[in-house]
């Protein structure tokens, strides 16, 4: 009887894993969508960078130099693109996992564990972007889109850092709102951003009557890029906490 009392949770917590495994490469299914596409987007930008930085300094008829192209922003696409691939990959992967007998809380587990891996391969590949950025001067030309000006001296391990909190930020930011939408339809993502837009009108009202702006900017420059991006995860573990309380009630809607 022992023994057989020391199988039984063994073994089911062998089959949650399985399930919440399961739930995890479900979401790598439609790979050109979630991983193909937007790298084929991200290049397609960078080459536009590109073309756009040399066309600069060749009409300016060197007047222009690398130097003074600065930032692009461009690759901000892939950050958003982040709550487009997680906002999807939960509305449409939730009737379908909870009809083959998963329960909410391995899918929401396996979810997590597909937007934790697919951050770290996004935070990877733009540290290695970002290093031969460095590497060349900007590609030749002295542009940047992978590396902002503001910390290309930072060793590239702080900068995958950077990249890898910003990304679980974005990605659970956007599980929360696919949580939303799956409760409640149209009207769940109306009151969902609702709640962003409320929090950071109150913020700002906050911080503008009291008059803490001066300190907002201390606290900016003492933190630094590193910081800043750190305490990203503190919101996106409320986004992720929320979402999870959200789904546990939500009915499966083909």
């Amino acid at each position: 009887m022992t023994a057989i009392a020391q199988t039984l949770p063994a073994s089911r917590s062998n089959e949650s894993l399985r399930r919440i495994l399961a739930v995890t490469k479900l979401h790598f299914v439609n790979r050109f969508q979630i991983l193909y596409l937007p790298l084929i987007i991200l290049g397609t930008i960078f080459l536009l960078n590109l073309a756009i930085w040399w066309i600069i300094i060749a009409a300016s008829d060197g007047r222009v130099s690398g130097s003074r192209l600065g930032y692009s922003g461009a690759v901000s696409y892939i950050y958003v693109y982040g709550i487009v691939i997680a906002v999807q990959a939960i509305s449409r992967t939730f009737p379908f996992s909870l009809g083959f007998g998963v329960t909410r809380r391995d899918f929401y587990l396996g979810s997590v564990l597909a937007f934790v891996a697919l951050s770290f391969g996004f935070a990877v590949i733009l540290t290695i972007m970002s290093v031969l950025e460095i590497a060349t001067g900007g590609w030749g030309v002295g542009g940047r889109m992978f590396a902002p000006l503001w910390f290309t001296d930072n060793f590239w391990l702080l900068r995958f850092v950077m990249y890898f909190c910003a990304f679980l930020f974005l990605f659970f930011v956007g599980t929360a709102g696919a949580a939303f939408y799956v409760r409640w339809r149209a009207t769940g993502i109306i009151v969902f951003f609702g709640i962003i837009a409320i929090l950071l009108v109150g913020a700002i009202a906050y911080f503008s009557l009291a008059h803490q702006w001066p300190a907002v900017g201390t606290w900016l420059t003492q933190s630094g890029p590193v910081g800043i991006t750190a305490w990203l995860l503190a919101p996106a573990a409320i986004c992720a906490v929320a979402g999870f309380f959200i789904l546990r009630r939500a009915t499966p809607k083909n």
